[in-house]
């Protein structure tokens, strides 16, 4: 039997008197915000769902203060006053074999968009085609006075700090 795995594709914002301090504000809105971000590249496995929360959905993964998380993430800051700024991932998926995701960021919702289906459609072809159509999540985030971010982040899996079995070389 193959286990599934659940990645939970979350957006969100922030803001801050520094661009880190809006960056843990979008992370803790995301519901990943005490968590060490592994980042990773763009791949999904086979036999994955991706599952994206709802505007308003800060389900809080299960997990100790500090653990690991795998994730693909998009953040974007702006620091200037009247800047609007966009994050955003996108994804091709196929049940059995698995799929991609992109992250881009940009200044505009249709540029970010354009971006990630190019990406996504550039990646599918480079691989032989056949992964399915695209979809995508985005978050954006105004300046007003102070820093703010737009975040978006694909959840794959929390893993504490537990000693592993070690191999020898």
């Amino acid at each position: 039997m193959t286990t599934r795995l659940d990645i939970t594709v979350r957006a969100a914002t922030g803001v801050g008197r520094t661009k880190l301090a809006a960056y843990d504000h979008a992370l803790l809105n995301a519901g990943v915000g005490n968590f060490n971000l592994i980042k990773l590249s763009s791949v999904i496995p086979p036999h994955s769902t991706v599952r994206v929360l709802e505007d308003g959905a800060r389900e809080v993964l299960a997990g100790g203060h500090g653990d690991k998380l795998y994730c693909v993430e998009s953040a974007v800051f702006a620091e200037h006053s009247g800047e609007t700024v966009w994050a955003g991932l996108g994804w091709t998926r196929d049940d059995t074999t698995g799929g991609l995701f992109v992250e881009h960021h940009g200044g505009s919702e249709e540029s970010l968009l354009e971006q990630i289906t190019l990406s996504l459609h550039d990646m599918d072809e480079n691989r032989g085609g056949g992964y399915g159509p695209v979809e995508s999540a985005t978050a954006s985030a105004h300046c007003i006075d102070r820093p703010v971010c737009a975040l978006v982040v694909a959840a794959y899996a929390v893993e504490d700090w537990s000693p592993k079995e070690q191999h020898r070389a």
